[in-house]
């Protein structure tokens, strides 16, 4: 079975950073696009960044020039690089791929 699983997430201070990852257990050079998710409590998930096969990537506005999206084909995996956080940022963060699905989601907290 084709999944997707997160690693990265924590603990952080405001203006701290993070790098979270997403392994893809199948090749991912064929996936047209990958997603970044959040969901914080009380709240709808809602889509952080999108990255395509040819590298072009998109943000939710209060994330741009903070956050970085990145995919190595190489070792199926993606990458959200988290700076500057803040306590809004709070969230489960999921990876997510049209063609396999969500994964389980990794704990991101900000807090002093």
């Amino acid at each position: 079975q084709v999944q997707l699983v997160e690693s990265g997430g924590g603990l952080v201070q405001p203006g701290g950073s993070l790098r979270l990852s997403c392994a893809c257990s199948t090749i991912i050079s064929t996936l047209v696009t990958m997603h970044w998710y959040r969901q914080a409590p009380g709240k709808q998930r809602e889509l952080v960044a999108t990255i395509t096969n040819g590298g072009r990537t998109s943000y939710v506005d209060s994330v741009k020039g903070r956050f970085t999206i990145s995919r190595d084909n190489a070792k199926n995996t993606m990458h959200l690089q988290m700076n500057s956080l803040k306590p809004e940022d709070t969230a489960v963060y999921y990876c997510y791929s049209p063609s396999i699905g969500w994964g389980q989601g990794t704990q991101v907290t900000v807090s002093s």
